[in-house]
């Protein structure tokens, strides 16, 4: 019996979309609730996709978010919580201990030297780890970018790690071969334009993800 990395699609705005995703059966279904995101969703649309949530866990994504947005994701019965801001380790554990959910920390990646950062996350239960935007970005993911996965090769954190950064149906096999990452995390990858999920991207993404036997 073969055990495959498990999937996070993120940025899902629409239920056909959520639809796609929870049929190829992917473990995690991310919502981004970040303004400046092409994959923006308000509170209120949120709640209505979630309502159509089934064995997939939501996964609701913010970047420095106030302790209101805090509660209202709590309201909404999300219990898992992406951080993709400047959060520091101490407002992780703040945030983790308002919210009870579990907390995903992502950090950016341009070299190895960056991955020393998420050595301080006690708070955070697993960490993404995902390219480094630009100083000029207004978003942390997204972009569909990736890093050197050489660098995740000898390091150890001790806790789940999730790899992200520029992922799509022709690279992820390699990217899981490369790096032996138990979780993937793709967002434009499977998309035919910025914020559209294209069903055939994310049904090849499956594929090749569970092609892999690493």
């Amino acid at each position: 019996m073969n055990s495959y990395p498990e999937v996070k699609i993120c940025g899902v705005r629409d239920t056909d979309t959520l639809a796609v995703v929870q049929e190829v059966g992917v473990e995690w279904v991310g919502f981004v609730l970040v303004e400046t995101s092409p994959r923006y969703l308000t509170f209120a649309a949120l709640k209505r996709l979630l309502s159509q949530v089934k064995q997939a866990i939501p996964v609701a994504l913010l970047a420095d978010p106030t302790d209101q947005q805090i509660d209202e994701v709590s309201k909404l019965e999300v219990r898992t919580i992406q951080l993709h801001g400047k959060e520091t380790p101490e407002r992780v554990k703040e945030i983790k201990q308002r919210s009870g959910a579990e907390i995903w920390k992502s950090i950016g990646i341009s070299n190895v030297l960056d991955l020393n950062s998420a050595l301080f996350y006690d708070y955070a239960d697993r960490i993404l780890f995902d390219a480094k935007p630009a100083p000029s970005s207004d978003r942390g993911g997204g972009h569909g970018k990736t890093f050197d996965w050489q660098v995740l090769k000898s390091f150890s954190i001790g806790k789940p790690w999730i790899l992200a950064g520029g992922l799509n149906p022709s690279n992820v096999g390699e990217a899981i071969r490369e790096t032996k990452a138990a979780h993937v995390d793709v967002s434009s990858g499977v998309e035919s334009s910025l914020g559209v999920k294209d069903p055939q991207l994310i049904r090849d993404f499956m594929e090749a993800v569970r092609d892999d036997r690493s």
